[in-house]
This record gives structure tokens, C-alpha cells and sequence, in this order.
């Protein structure tokens, strides 16, 4: 069976199409702002503009590879959570391909795909999954039928907090690959706000104080790195702390912050230390990104899911646990 899936949560725009062995295509073109944060009506226009090029491309890469329109089985999309003008141009295009090609129509929940694409690549069947991305960070895990959130966030994402200390210094969107590189070069670890609240984090007062610092003359490349080194030990923490209570011995990184050297290093560290495994997947599947929506789709619709039109509104507040999981 071949699956197409339409991401676009956010700034990230992608389709990506795949089998149940391997992705066939992935292509992207992202939002990028000419300054500042992301702005969901900029970033709304810019896919509703993208969506036709970047469709025809797809098709045109399918056709080299003698798969035809009518080869694909159901159309994925990301149904949420995410900025509401953005999804709703993902799910519009995924409805006019539905009917257009006469097949059927399967709305993902964004979460769930970074996790299900992660076991897929990786191997691993019931592991913590510390998920990290610019709108969401949480520690999920399945319980049952259901996957559940043990951890997250009290205000912002981990990625939120990252871009808001890069503009902040005048980088550009996105600022996590900058920050990254300067922290690389810091020298001297300066004491930030460590919020941890059992298995909960926070990251707001955090930010505020690693701008402080920048703005009393501190050099960038330390304040990027006391900030890394703050951020990432508190995810660090609450991740181990899962796998204690969990009694489980296998850690998933999903979400684009997860490309982050350092904070795998982290992760790595801890694992080896309790005995576990640290798994994480190809970075072209870390970000936000078509090919994860497709595979969940694919996963869904051969277990009986689908979405009819009247069910394909968007849902911005979606949460990983409203989704019951009725594969292993």
C-alpha cells in the first residue's frame, strides 16, 4: 500500500509519500519570515501559494519512479494540533486530492505521527518518547490503548524558547541550528532557572534570563550554551524519570529540537548509565515533515481508520491521548 501525506502545522510545509517498507518521496518548502517569529497568516499564505508546486513536484518524482496518481491507496494529513490558518489549507488540499483521486482520507494527529514514525525507523515497540519541537515539548509514552503524556511543558515549547532567545540576539528564523552552533563555542556555563515540577518543566523564566545575560554584555556563544545546558538537563531529568516510573528501558527522541548534537549526547549518556537504549531517526524525519503524516495514515487506514469529509475539520488543540491506538 502507498500512502501521501500533507504536512503543514506550521512554518513547515511537506508531502511526503511512502510504503509500508521505506519513504519513496519527501519534499519540502518551508516558511521562512523575513524577520521575527512566525506569523500564522504569512505562513497560512505562503502553503496556500507553495501547495500546487510542491504537489506537481511530488507527482513529477513518483512518475520517475513509475508510480502513477491512481497507484496511491489513501491521502493523509495533519489534522492538528498546530496554527489553525495553516491547517486548514493543509486539509483543503488534502480533501480536493481525496476526491480527486478517488481515495481515501485519514486525518493524523501531528504528535502521534512524530512518535509512530520514530518506532517505524527505529525499531523499538513501547519506548519513553521525549518529544521536543518548536510548539510541543512532552514526554509521552503508551498506556494501553492510548499514548499518554507524563511530562510537558507548563508554557512553551522547548523550540519556542530557543527562537525566542535567537531573535532576541538577531538571528534568523530558525534559530535552533544557530543557537546550536554558538553554544559549541561558549566557554563558561553561567546559572540559569532550572524549573522542574515533578514531571513537568517550564522554560519562560529561563528565556527571560538568558536575554538578560545577553544584554549585560555577556558573550552570545556562553549565553547560548548556559541556556543548552539548562534547557536540555531539565528534559534530560524528567525523561529519566519516566523511565524509572514506567519501568522501561527504551528512549525515543522525536521533534525537530531532537536534531540537537547536544541534547542527544544528554539523552545518550543517561541511557547508557540506567541501562537503556537511545533511539533516534533520520534527521530528514526529525522536523516536521509529510513522510511521518503518510506513514501514520498508512498505519491507520490498515486498521480500520479513515476520516469522511464532514469529520476533516481541523482541530488546532488536538492532543496525542484523544487518539486510540488499536496497533502495536
Amino acid at each position: 500500500m502507498i500512502a501521501l501525506g500533507i504536512e503543514g502545522t506550521a512554518w513547515s510545509l511537506s508531502v511526503g509519500v511512502v510504503d509500508e517498507k521505506d519513504v519513496i518521496v519527501l519534499e519540502s518548502d518551508p516558511y521562512v519570515p523575513e524577520s521575527g517569529g512566525i506569523h500564522p497568516r504569512e505562513a497560512a499564505q505562503h502553503h496556500s501559494e507553495r501547495m500546487g508546486p510542491l504537489l506537481k513536484r511530488v507527482f513529477l518524482k513518483l512518475g520517475e519512479r513509475g508510480i502513477e496518481p491512481e497507484d496511491i491507496d489513501v491521502v493523509a494529513f495533519s489534522q492538528g494540533p498546530g496554527m489553525g490558518p495553516c491547517l486548514r489549507v493543509v486539509a483543503t488540499a488534502a480533501r480536493v486530492l481525496a476526491l480527486k483521486l478517488k481515495k481515501p482520507l485519514v486525518g493524523v494527529n501531528h504528535c502521534l505521527a512524530h512518535v509512530e514514525v520514530g518506532r517505524w525507523k527505529c525499531g523499538v515497540k513501547n519506548p519513553v518518547t521525549l518529544y521536543v519541537s518548536g510548539g510541543n515539548s512532552q514526554v509521552i509514552a503508551r498506556r494501553g490503548r492510548r499514548y499518554r503524556v507524563f511530562g510537558e511543558t507548563l508554557d512553551i515549547g522547548v523550540g519556542n524558547a530557543i527562537d525566542k532567545l535567537a531573535r532576541h540576539m538577531g538571528l534568523k528564523h530558525p534559530g535552533g541550528p544557530r543557537i546550536e552552533r554558538l553554544a559549541r563555542e561558549g566557554k563558561r556555563y553561567y546559572e540559569l532557572p532550572y524549573v522542574v515540577k515533578g514531571m513537568d518543566f517550564s522554560f519562560s523564566g529561563l528565556v527571560t534570563a538568558a536575554k538578560k545575560l545577553y544584554d549585560s554584555g555577556v558573550r552570545k556563544e556562553d549565553v547560548a550554551f548556559s541556556f543548552q545546558e539548562t534547557a536540555f538537563a531539565m528534559l534530560t531529568e524528567v525523561t529519566e524519570r519516566a523511565l524509572a516510573y514506567l519501568g522501561l528501558d527504551e528512549v525515543l527522541i522525536a521533534g525537530g529540537v531532537g536534531a540537537n548534537a547536544r541534547l542527544r549526547e544528554m539523552l545518550s549518556i543517561m541511557c547508557e548509565d540506567r541501562g537503556a537504549k537511545f533511539h533516534a531517526p533520520p534527521r530528514e524525519l526529525m522536523g516536521d515533515n509529510g513522510a511521518m503524516i503518510a506513514y501514520t495514515g498508512l498505519l491507520m487506514y490498515r486498521h480500520g481508520i479513515g476520516t469522511t469529509l464532514e469529520e476533516s475539520f481541523v482541530r488546532p488543540d488536538f492532543r496525542i491521548e484523544e487518539v486510540e491506538v488499536v496497533w502495536d
